[in-house]
C-alpha cells in the first residue's frame, strides 16, 4: 500500500503522506513512497507541487521513533543518509514545491517542511527539533536548513532547547511563509501553486535553480550562475512570447510543455 498519493489539479500535483494513524510519521516505507511520488510527476504538464500530510492533527510529526529505537550506529546512519538523500531531491527538484503544514511538523516533518520552497501552515501548526530530548541529533538536515532559514542564533536555542513553537512564533522568526485557517490551508496552497504555475515555466525553474546554487558559492560565483541561467531563458517561447506581448500589452501565452525552445 501506497503512504504517498498524488492527486493532479490543472497544472499542480498535490502530494499527500497518507498514515495518519501514525501521525504520517516517516520510516523507510513513506520515505521510498516520497521519491518515488516525486519520481512518478509528470514535470512537461505539472509547474508546482504541493506537499501535505493526511487529516488534521500532524503534516509530519517525526521519524518513527519505534523503527528508529533499536537501530545500531550503522543502521541510524544509513536511516539518516536515506532521508537526506531524499530531502536533497526534494530541495534541488526542478518544480517550485509549496508545504502545506496542517499540524505538527516536528523532528523528520519539521526538516521535510524545511526542505520545500514555500511554507504555509495553519494556525494549529506546531513546530520543532526535539531530537536532543531524545538523545539524537536531527538527522535529516535540520541542523543545516533551520539556520540558513532562520538565523544561527535562533537555530542553536531550537536545536539545544528541543522545545516546540506554535505556528504564529514559526511565523515570526521566519520559518513559514504564511500562517491560515485551518479549513483555509489546502485552498490557500493550491491558490498560490495555481498562480506560480501560471508563470514562465523555464524561468521560475531557472529562479530555484538560481537560488539554490547561489547560496551554496560565494557572490562572485553566485552571479555567474545568475547570468548564465538569465542567458538560458533567451530565445525561449515564454521569453519571445512573454516580451511580444507586454510590448503589444497581450497577454503572453506560456506552452503547456516545457521545452528550452
Amino acid at each position: 500500500m501506497s503512504f504517498v498519493n498524488c492527486e493532479v489539479q490543472g497544472a499542480v500535483a498535490v502530494l499527500t503522506i497518507d498514515r495518519p494513524k501514525a501521525l504520517n510519521a516517516l520510516n523507510p516505507d513513506v520515505l521510498a513512497d516520497l521519491k518515488a511520488a516525486f519520481e512518478g510527476i509528470d514535470q512537461n504538464t505539472v509547474r508546482c507541487v504541493v506537499l501535505t500530510g493526511a487529516g488534521d492533527k500532524s503534516f509530519v510529526a517525526g521519524a518513527d521513533i519505534g523503527s528508529m529505537s533499536t537501530m545500531t550506529k550503522a543502521e541510524g546512519e544509513a536511516f539518516g543518509k536515506l532521508g537526506n538523500d531524499i530531502f536533497l531531491m526534494i530541495e534541488s527538484f526542478p518544480l517550485p514545491v509549496i508545504a502545506a503544514v496542517n499540524g505538527f511538523a516536528l523532528g523528520g516533518g519539521c526538516e521535510l517542511a524545511m526542505s520545500c520552497d514555500i511554507r504555509i501552515c495553519s494556525d494549529n501548526a506546531m513546530f520543532g527539533q526535539p531530537e536532543v530530548g531524545l538523545g539524537i541529533t536531527p538527522g535529516f538536515g535540520g541542523t543545516q536548513r533551520l539556520p540558513r532559514i532562520v538565523g544561527l542564533g535562533m537555530a542553536k536555542q531550537l536545536l539545544y532547547t528541543a522545545r516546540n513553537i506554535d505556528s504564529a512564533e514559526a511565523l515570526r522568526i521566519g520559518l513559514v511563509n504564511a500562517v491560515v485557517p485551518q479549513a483555509e490551508l489546502m485552498d490557500t496552497a493550491v491558490k498560490m501553486a495555481t498562480t506560480i504555475a501560471k508563470n514562465a515555466p523555464i524561468a521560475v525553474r531557472a529562479c530555484k535553480k538560481a537560488v539554490n546554487e547561489g547560496m551554496q558559492v560565494s557572490i562572485d560565483k553566485a552571479v555567474e550562475i545568475e547570468e548564465k541561467l538569465f542567458g538560458d531563458c533567451f530565445e525561449t517561447h515564454d521569453q519571445v512570447e512573454g516580451m511580444a506581448c507586454f510590448l503589444s500589452r497581450e497577454k503572453p501565452k506560456p506552452k503547456a510543455v516545457f521545452t528550452n525552445n
